[in-house]
């Protein structure tokens, strides 16, 4: 496929932007939902003490960190553009490696998709919406969100690629 100034684009890309759009599709539809359904700060028992459906929001990074700057604003843009050139960076990966399915180009999909769609949010209203509440035995995990949940397995499958990468025997 031709790209831009005669740039071949990989013929995979196309699929692989076609799971990072559907991530984001169910990320933007969760936080719709749940911006509808559910109050703010209230939640919706799935498996009681287990799992809830929730909604806050949240001004920070991962576990709410830096959510209680002294300078909310600057937080909030330094964390849009880390994210927009964390995407970039990944699109172009994703460019020059995209020429068939792997576990990388599937996981970068993924990470893509997260970091998009939470961005999204960072943009149009400031915070981005977690939902999804666990609670494993006596531990309560931080909520999260789709987006959030795709960035974590990218990066697990990413890992798992690299710890079973095939070594090349040559040196």
């Amino acid at each position: 496929m031709m790209g831009l100034a005669g740039f071949t684009l990989p013929r995979r890309l196309p699929w692989l932007l076609s799971i990072s759009a559907l991530v984001i599709l169910a990320d933007r539809l969760t936080k719709i939902w749940v911006g509808n359904h559910v109050v703010l700060g209230e939640a919706i028992p799935i498996i009681p003490r287990v799992l809830r459906i929730t909604h806050w929001t949240n001004e920070g990074a991962a576990f709410s960190l830096f959510a209680d700057s002294a300078s909310p604003n600057v937080v909030r843009w330094a964390l849009i553009c880390f994210s927009l050139l964390a995407a970039l960076v990944v699109l172009i990966v994703m460019v020059r490696i995209g020429n068939r399915f792997t576990l990388t180009t599937i996981a970068l999909a993924l990470v893509l998709a997260g970091a998009l769609g939470n961005v999204h949010d960072r943009i149009a209203y400031g915070s981005v919406v977690d939902f999804i509440e666990v609670h494993i035995f006596a531990y309560h995990w931080p909520d999260f969100n789709v987006a959030d949940s795709s960035i974590v397995i990218g990066a697990c499958l990413l890992m798992l690629d690299a710890l079973f990468a095939k070594k090349d025997p040559t040196p």
